[in-house]
């Protein structure tokens, strides 16, 4: 039987993810902390994907946030730059200036 994944919370860790799932701006990060408490409050992460959300979502996706999480504090629940979609017909760029050729 596979090990149970749990999330161990200081006082300040817990306070930050409350704040981030009580009042953050964007929609996913406060959906991002509130699974993170659940499962550091001992509900599993399946539970937590299936039952403890709005919507249920994938399984893997839980453990995507947690080890992000573990490795990279709070900064590593934000969405990075650079994801998402590229545009398929991109405006061409005016031209510099600054030259290496002029």
């Amino acid at each position: 039987m596979a090990r149970r994944r749990t999330l161990t919370l200081d006082a300040e860790q817990r306070q930050t993810l409350e704040a981030m799932r009580d009042r953050h701006p964007k929609p996913y990060l406060r959906q991002r902390a509130a699974a993170l408490l659940k499962i550091a409050d001992g509900e599993s992460a399946n539970h937590v994907a299936h039952y403890g959300l709005h919507k249920p979502i994938e399984v893997d996706q839980i453990y995507t946030w947690l080890d992000r999480y573990l490795s990279y504090g709070i900064g590593g629940l934000y969405i990075r730059k650079g994801r998402g979609r590229k545009a398929a017909f991109s405006p061409p760029q005016p031209p510099t200036s600054q030259s290496k050729f002029a």
